[in-house]
């Protein structure tokens, strides 16, 4: 939406191959500044209905009343997790459904949420601060070392992760860590830049984000479910920013689209079960941005855009 400072990313790409249309059932799981749910609304007009989603509550409300402004009753949000969808909109069935994930440039530009190292902010990183939950203060003061560790390098794929994790259990014993620049300049500290152009906390801040969410465990959640509430025929489209996202949807879609299933971890053909396939995979290599929209929009430079539909 113009006035939200919201740029949503690979929107052409996602309404070409959701194809939003009049009298369609849609779902937005990741509402956020509202720039995807507004476009499948235009596109649906005049009577296509958009229900949707967000966990963060203080962005959810600035979104809805600037999407009823416009489309009034044919805009449906709740606050709550995409995961929830079945509870949050018990009975609907939806002809597609879209997941944004990971963190939205509004949060980001909120100093104050700690998402960002760029400001002085309290080490919090929670979508929802609403709901309680434990902070990113709370995992770098309490976390055992080997933990630390563990989703530096899972989650942020940081090479240095036992590194970083000793240093911080080493620091916080002197005083705990209460603010994102006391974070991020022990960390630039001890590993310094050396003319690389990525800060060397960015990959300890997104593993911190994703943990402090439960991001991956809500995503696979969430396509499970999502996979039940999609009419015969609809698409789900998913847009990630992290190779750990991707890889969560891309196993999703292989595992749904393969005409039979096998126990255990080594897929076997001699013991394979034959079944109907659930998914037909629409991109069988996920979208990118163009170059156009990378000089709009940078923060786009790592989403990838992947869509299937439901046979």
């Amino acid at each position: 939406m113009e006035d939200s400072g919201h740029k949503p990313v690979l929107l052409k790409e996602t309404l070409e191959l959701i194809v939003p249309r009049p009298g369609g059932v849609f779902f937005d799981g990741t509402v956020g500044g509202g720039g995807h749910s507004y476009a499948i609304l235009r596109e649906s007009s005049p009577d296509g209905i958009l229900y949707g989603c967000d966990r963060d509550g203080e962005e959810l409300i600035r979104t809805e009343k600037r999407l009823k402004s416009v489309f009034r009753e044919r805009c449906q949000l709740r606050y709550g997790n995409y995961s929830e969808v079945k509870t949050l909109f018990p009975g609907i069935l939806f002809d597609g459904a879209l997941l944004d994930l990971g963190c939205s440039s509004m949060q980001m530009d909120q100093k104050e949420r700690g998402f960002s190292f760029s400001g002085e902010a309290v080490l919090d990183m929670r979508m929802d601060r609403q709901g309680g939950g434990v902070t990113a203060a709370d995992i770098i003061n309490s976390y055992e070392e080997e933990e630390l560790s563990r989703i530096f390098f899972e989650y942020g794929g940081e090479s240095q992760s036992r590194r970083l994790a000793r240093i911080i259990v080493q620091e916080r014993g002197q005083r705990p860590f209460r603010t994102t620049r006391q974070l991020a300049e022990l960390i630039e500290r001890r590993l310094p830049r050396r003319g690389k152009k990525i800060h060397p906390a960015t990959k300890v801040f997104q593993a911190l984000r994703i943990e402090v969410n439960t991001e991956f465990e809500h995503l696979r959640r969430g396509l499970e479910s999502l996979l039940e509430v999609i009419k015969s025929g609809g698409k789900l489209a998913v847009i990630t920013f992290h190779s750990g996202e991707d890889r969560i949807v891309k196993e999703f879609g292989k595992f749904w689209a393969r005409d039979y299933i096998f126990e255990g971890e080594v897929d076997i053909p001699e013991l394979r079960r034959w079944r109907s396939p659930v998914l037909r995979v629409i991109t069988r290599k996920p979208i990118e941005p163009s170059d156009e929209e990378l000089a709009k929009n940078p923060r786009s430079r790592s989403a990838k855009l992947r869509v299937y539909e439901k046979l």
